[in-house]
């Protein structure tokens, strides 16, 4: 069975999503990486086996290399099971690694995966270049949803008056 590459959209299927880095960084872009796994990682990711919490990726030796990705060993892989912290190389152009190395040492972001899915068969990782946010832009945040959360209920409830 061959694919077909005339076709427009792609199925993509959500693995996790990394709410948390939403509250702690602002998103200032975002990337496409691939992740070199071994064998049984892909099976145990695939089934949702695996947590990003404190994971970043770093550039070392003109490598994007993530960090802190715990993927539980998968439950029928006798010998071939793999270190579940392992540093996990991420797959990028040359230019998109030059590039971010640069933003990341001249304005000091960094570099936080924000969505692994899976595309076409393989799974993807999305990366944020990311700022961290300071105590009071959260808290600014916090307040904004609460209006927005409070305008939707009068909205609702046929209340016009504020």
């Amino acid at each position: 069975m061959s694919r077909q590459s005339g076709t427009g959209a792609e199925a993509v299927k959500t693995l996790a999503t990394n709410r948390r880095a939403r509250h702690f960084y602002h998103v200032d872009d975002r990337m496409e990486c691939g992740i070199a796994l071994r064998g049984t990682e892909v099976k145990s990711i695939k089934a949702a086996q695996f947590s990003f919490t404190d994971s970043y990726a770093r550039i070392a030796d003109g490598e994007l290399l993530l960090v802190g990705l715990h993927i539980t060993p998968y439950a029928f892989g006798n010998q071939f099971n793999h270190d579940p912290t392992r540093t996990r190389k991420l797959l990028a152009h040359r230019d998109e690694i030059r590039r971010l190395h640069r933003r990341v040492t001249e304005r000091g972001l960094t570099l936080i995966p924000l969505r692994f899915y899976v595309k076409s068969g393989l799974v993807k990782v999305e990366l944020g270049v990311c700022r961290g946010k300071r105590t009071f832009d959260k808290r600014e945040d916090i307040k904004r949803r609460d209006l927005e959360r409070d305008l939707d209920r009068q909205v609702r409830s046929g209340q016009r008056s504020l």
